[in-house]
């Protein structure tokens, strides 16, 4: 009985010790979820609007806009930051017809 009893008594430890652990677990990846979310949500206003944040958007994202191709791309990310969207056309990344066209597509926006 005895001896039974200290198994139970041990085994109790044992679960309550990973339980425990299990919960900081969850704590410390609780914080980069809501990074993520903030970063989700950015993104969800911004597919909202339909704005391209040329600060932030991935090479591919760029691509989708008409006259960017990866060249051009690969240019406005090494670039960055961006004070305001013309200063593609400033900065001679893109010539001016190619930011007329796409000029109501894009956002520069400041972190």
């Amino acid at each position: 009985m005895r001896h039974l009893c200290a198994v139970l008594l041990a085994l109790t430890i044992g679960l309550t010790a990973l339980g425990c652990g299990a919960d900081k677990d969850s704590k410390s990846s609780s914080k980069p979820a809501a990074t993520q979310s903030k970063a989700a949500a950015a993104q969800a206003t911004e597919s909202k609007s339909g704005l391209i944040d040329i600060n932030r958007a991935s090479r591919d994202e760029l691509m989708t806009l008409k006259g960017i191709g990866e060249v051009r791309a690969k240019a406005i990310v090494r670039k960055r930051p961006y004070a305001r969207k013309d200063e593609l056309v400033q900065k001679k990344i893109i010539p001016q017809s190619v930011y007329d066209e796409i000029k109501d597509q894009i956002i520069a926006r400041q972190k």
